[in-house]
C-alpha cells in the first residue's frame, strides 16, 4: 500500500498530524475531567456561604447549641455546603454532616489562623479517599468556622464521553477540521518532496534510450542538490558515450585512410601497374610509410587503454630534467632539420623530480613533435625550462597556426584535431599524442595547460611537482 516514496511521505505527516492532535485532545480532556469551571463556582459558593454563616454565628457564645445546630442546617441546604465548627482544641463541636459523611480531620491549618485573617479555599480528602473543598475562618473567642464541599471531578472517560458540556462537541470538530486540512497540507508537502524525484526517474527513463534532459532543480535542500549531482552525471554520461561515439568513428577513419593507401599500392604491385622499380619503390614506400602510421597509432591506443585500465605503473626515480629535454630534443632535431624548423632551448638548474623518465620522454616528445607539425618552414620551437614554487614549468612554444579558442578545451580529448586539413605538411598524426601527454603527466600529478591564438602559434605548458629535500641532487653534481 505504501510502496512509493509519495505515499510513505503522506502518511508520515498524517500520523504525525494525528499524534499531535491526540496529544492536544488528551490534555484538553484532562483538564477539564477536574471541572474547573464547577470548581470555580464550588469556591465562590463556598466564600459566599462563609461569609453568611459567619455573620449568623459572630456572636456564638450567645446562641443555645439547639438553635446554632438548626441554623447551620438550614445554611447547610441554603449553600449546599457541609459545615463545621471547632473550639480552641480543634476539637469538632458541630457537624452539619455528621454521620453521613466521613470526618474531615483539618485540625493541622486551623492551628495556624489568626483573627479577621483572608484564607483561600483548601483541599483536602477525608478518610474514604474523596476529595474536599474547604475554607476555615476564625470566629471571635478563637473558635473557627469550617465551610466544605465536595470536590468537583467527573474523571477522565467522564469527561470523553460527556455531551453536556459545550467544548466538547466544539473540540472534536475543530479537531476533524485541523486533521482534515492537514492531510491536506500533508498529501502537498508529500507532492513537494517527491515530484523532483519523480521528474529523476523520468529522466532516468529517458537515458537509457539515448534522450538527455536536465531536471528542474527545484524542492527541499537536499532534493536540490540530488537533482543538481544527476544533471551533472547525466551531462558526464551523455559526454562520455559522445566521446565513445567520437572515438569509434574517428579510429575508423583513422585505419581506413592508411588500409586503403596499403590496399591501392599493394594491388598495383600485384597486378602490374606498377610496373617500373621507381613505381615499385614508391608503392612499398607508400605501404611502409602507412603500415608504420597504423603502427604507431596502435601502439598509442594500447597505451592509453592501459593508462584508463591502471595496468602500467610509474617508477619513481629522481630525474634531471635539463638531461632529460636535452635527451628530446636531440632526438627530434633530425625531425625539425627536414621540416626546416629550429629547436632551441632556454634551461636553467631546477631541483630534482621524481617520476618515470621514459614515460616523461614520451610526453615531452610529443608535445614537441607536435610544436613540430604545427610550425611552418624556417619558424623555431623554443623549450623553456625554470622553477615556480613548489613546481617546475616547462614551456613548448611554437609558431604554427594557433588554436581557435573554441577548440582549446578540446584538445587533449583522444582523435580531436582542431583542423584535419591544416596537419603539418606531410606529417600525419591521429589525434592521440596530446591525450597520451595529458595523461602521462597527470599520472605524475602534474598538469599541462596550453594558450594559443589563431595565427599566433601555441604555448603548451607543463607543470611537475619538485622531489622533496631527501630525493634532490646537489647542484655542483649536475
Amino acid at each position: 500500500m505504501f510502496n512509493s516514496l509519495r505515499s510513505r511521505l503522506w502518511f508520515t505527516y498524517a500520523l504525525v498530524i494525528g499524534v499531535a492532535l491526540g496529544i492536544v485532545g488528551i490534555v484538553f480532556v484532562l483538564y477539564f475531567a477536574k471541572n474547573p469551571v464547577q470548581s470555580l463556582q464550588a469556591r465562590i459558593r463556598l466564600q459566599t456561604a462563609a461569609e453568611t454563616i459567619f455573620k449568623r454565628v459572630s456572636n456564638i457564645e450567645s446562641i443555645p447549641l439547639e438553635q446554632l445546630q438548626e441554623s447551620i442546617a438550614r445554611a447547610d441546604q441554603a449553600f449546599d455546603v457541609r459545615v463545621l465548627i471547632y473550639n480552641q482544641k480543634t476539637q469538632l463541636i458541630i457537624d452539619s454532616r455528621q454521620g453521613e459523611v466521613p470526618p474531615l480531620n483539618l485540625h493541622i491549618p486551623l492551628l495556624r489562623l489568626k483573627e479577621g485573617q483572608q484564607v483561600s479555599v483548601l483541599s483536602k480528602k477525608d478518610e474514604s479517599g474523596n476529595g474536599w473543598l474547604y475554607l476555615p475562618k476564625l470566629i471571635p473567642n478563637s473558635m473557627i468556622l469550617v465551610v466544605a464541599t465536595p470536590q468537583p471531578a467527573i474523571g477522565f472517560w467522564a469527561a470523553l464521553r460527556s455531551r453536556g458540556n459545550d467544548i466538547f462537541p466544539t473540540l472534536r470538530r475543530a479537531g476533524l477540521i485541523a486533521l482534515f486540512f492537514g492531510l491536506i497540507l500533508a498529501f502537498w508537502i508529500a507532492h513537494w518532496v517527491s515530484s523532483p524525484l519523480q521528474k529523476m526517474i523520468q529522466a532516468t527513463k529517458k537515458i537509457s534510450i539515448g534522450e538527455y534532459t536536465d531536471i528542474p532543480i527545484e524542492g527541499p535542500r537536499e532534493v536540490r542538490s540530488l537533482s543538481n549531482s544527476f544533471n551533472e552525471m547525466a551531462k558526464k554520461v551523455r559526454d562520455s558515450q559522445q566521446a565513445t561515439r567520437d572515438f569509434v568513428a574517428n579510429v575508423s577513419h583513422d585505419l581506413k585512410t592508411p588500409l586503403t593507401s596499403i590496399q591501392g599500392f599493394a594491388q598495383a604491385l600485384l597486378d602490374g601497374t606498377a610496373g617500373t622499380p621507381q613505381a615499385q619503390k614508391q608503392a612499398a614506400s607508400v605501404i611502409f610509410d602507412e603500415a608504420n602510421h597504423m603502427h604507431n597509432m596502435v601502439l598509442n591506443l594500447l597505451d592509453l587503454a592501459r593508462f584508463d585500465s591502471g595496468a602500467i605503473t610509474f617508477r619513481q626515480d629522481p630525474i634531471d630534467c635539463n638531461a632529460l629535454l636535452n635527451r628530446v630534443v636531440k632526438k627530434f632535431t633530425p625531425i625539425a632539420d627536414r621540416a626546416s624548423v629550429s629547436l632551441k632551448m632556454n634551461l636553467a638548474y631546477i631541483p630534482t623530480i621524481l617520476g618515470d623518465d621514459d614515460r616523461l620522454a614520451q610526453a615531452f616528445g610529443n608535445l614537441v613533435d607536435n610544436a613540430i607539425k604545427y610550425s611552418p618552414s624556417g619558424s623555431e620551437v623554443l623549450i623553456t625550462l625554470k622553477e615556480v614554487g613548489d613546481y617546475i614549468e616547462i614551456s613548448f612554444q611554437d609558431s604554427g597556426i594557433g588554436i581557435p579558442p573554441k577548440d582549446i578545451p578540446r584538445v587533449f580529448e583522444r582523435f580531436y584535431q582542431a583542423d584535419r586539413s591544416r596537419q603539418g605538411g606531410s606529417q600525419k598524426g591521429a589525434g592521440l599524442g596530446l591525450a597520451i601527454a595529458k595523461e602521462i603527466i597527470s599520472k605524475h600529478h602534474g598538469e599541462i595547460q596550453v594558450y594559443s591564438e589563431p595565427g599566433q602559434g601555441s604555448i603548451f605548458v607543463v607543470k611537475l611537482p619538485i622531489a622533496k629535500e631527501e630525493f634532490r641532487k646537489d647542484k655542483n653534481d649536475i
